[in-house]
């Protein structure tokens, strides 16, 4: 009996999968409490199971503004699904354990380490402590300089939350806003944007990173900055100003007319940084231009950083694919970054995920096109790709939407969370190479 239960235990992908499948399910229940909704507001269960999806997902999309729609006790159980969500219900339940002192054994070290992304599974737990005390503290720093804004202009117990609200949404790129008119009203304001663009990188960029750039600055001879940080700070860097300088472009007499020039270089921006996996937004996004609807679109595919609190494809999975391309075109066979080899395992890694996403994001989208077809080709798009990298922007159309709509979107932003940490485990090349049968080499197959 012991033989079979052992036989039949889940491995880390899908413990994962199932332990958010019951988040969402337990946020959905939470939000069907009384007291959760203002008075004379109703939401369906779809709507409700569609807000806990995005916030346990960590995605933002709304079927209905947040602040008007929920009380005060039902933002709160979004915003603790925000942060569940964020770190990692695995994360989460594992410190519950440190702090019982209960003993964690290796397989669930295993579940651990995938969750957060961990290069060692001897040294998880103290990386899970070091991951806690860093977030929170970022999301206090963060707190308390929206107070300084939000405090003046609300009062000091409704400044407190709304900055403490927006600095945990903001650092888990939950993209959940609960502020009177939004975000729009600091689209000028360097310090509400700036705070909320900074978290948003911050979260992007995940834990492993930080803590080794941290390190390296405390200690550089130590301490080296790794290949992998190096190649997700050069290609988020190189992404965030590209998508500013295209955007400033095009909207320059478009979407950021009526602002002064410093106001239209931070809101292009922010709007760079946001669609990382953000969800925020300080400019309405159906008015922009065909062209920065392309590049929004293209920002989300790729998405934020592995091991963080985004979505998408990955900055790494991204940069990975261009120095692989970029060295076939110079005509190595080796696959050179920053004067290290990167093994042919992380290559294929990466094209095969980049494959799945994309196989998801056209799937997602065809049962979109078919279930709201009046919606139009590209709102319908963009919402796809929103939701499928958990990013939270949309083009006006998400409270539109039937309810088959909601429900895919659902499946998308639950596949967009998940997708990456359960595909890199199950996709380990190195598992399958323990196999005694050896294959020949087949190399006249035509590529491109």
């Amino acid at each position: 009996m012991s033989r079979r239960l052992r036989r039949r235990r889940l491995n880390p992908p899908q413990l994962i999968a199932l332990v958010y499948l019951l988040g969402v399910a337990v946020g959905a229940a939470a939000l069907h409490l009384p007291g959760m909704t203002r008075p004379g507001v109703t939401l369906s269960s779809v709507e409700l199971l569609f807000t806990a999806t995005s916030a346990t997902c960590i995605t933002g999309l709304v079927v209905a503004d947040t602040g008007e729609t929920f009380t005060r006790l039902g933002q709160v159980v979004i915003l603790l699904l925000a942060q569940v969500g964020g770190l990692g219900i695995i994360t989460f339940g594992t410190l519950f354990a440190l702090l019982t002192g209960r003993r964690v054994n290796f397989s669930e070290r295993q579940q651990l380490a995938q969750q957060v992304n961990a290069l060692d599974v001897g040294g998880v737990l103290g990386l899970v402590r070091i991951i806690f005390l860093y977030t929170f503290a970022a999301q206090g720093v963060g707190t308390l300089l929206l107070s300084a804004r939000f405090v003046p202009q609300f009062g000091l117990g409704e400044g407190l939350y709304q900055a403490a609200f927006h600095a945990v949404s903001a650092y888990n790129n939950a993209g959940f806003v609960v502020l009177p008119g939004g975000m729009a009203p600091y689209v000028q304001d360097p310090l509400v944007s700036g705070v909320i663009a900074l978290l948003i990188v911050l979260g992007g960029l995940g834990f492993l990173v930080q803590l080794n750039v941290l390190t390296h600055l405390a200690n550089p001879r130590r301490n080296r900055l790794m290949v992998y940080s190096r190649l997700t700070l050069v290609t988020t860097g190189a992404l965030l100003v590209l998508g500013a300088a295209v955007l400033l472009a095009l909207e320059w007499s478009g979407a950021l007319k009526g602002l002064g020039t410093g106001g239209k270089l931070l809101a292009a921006v922010f709007q760079s940084v946001t669609p990382r996996s953000g969800g925020f937004a300080t400019v309405d996004m159906t008015a922009l231009a065909p062209g920065s609807v392309f590049v929004m679109i293209a920002l989300m595919f790729i998405g934020a950083n592995s091991g963080s609190t985004g979505g998408g494809i990955k900055t790494s999975t991204f940069a990975i694919l261009l120095v692989s391309a970029w060295n076939l075109i110079r005509g190595r066979t080796e696959l050179i970054a920053f004067g290290r080899q990167i093994v042919p395992e992380n290559v294929v890694r990466a094209g095969t995920i980049t494959t799945i996403y994309t196989l998801l994001v056209f799937t997602g989208f065809f049962l979109m096109l078919v279930t709201n077809p009046a919606l139009g080709f590209t709102p319908l798009l963009f919402e796809t790709v929103s939701a499928a990298a958990t990013v939270g922007l949309s083009l006006d159309v998400t409270h539109r939407l039937n309810d088959a709509g909601l429900i895919v979107l659902c499946a998308l932003m639950y596949l967009g969370r998940i997708g990456p940490v359960t595909f890199a485990l199950a996709l380990n090349l190195r598992e399958t190479s323990r196999g005694v049968i050896k294959y020949p080499p087949e190399r006249d197959i035509l590529v491109g």
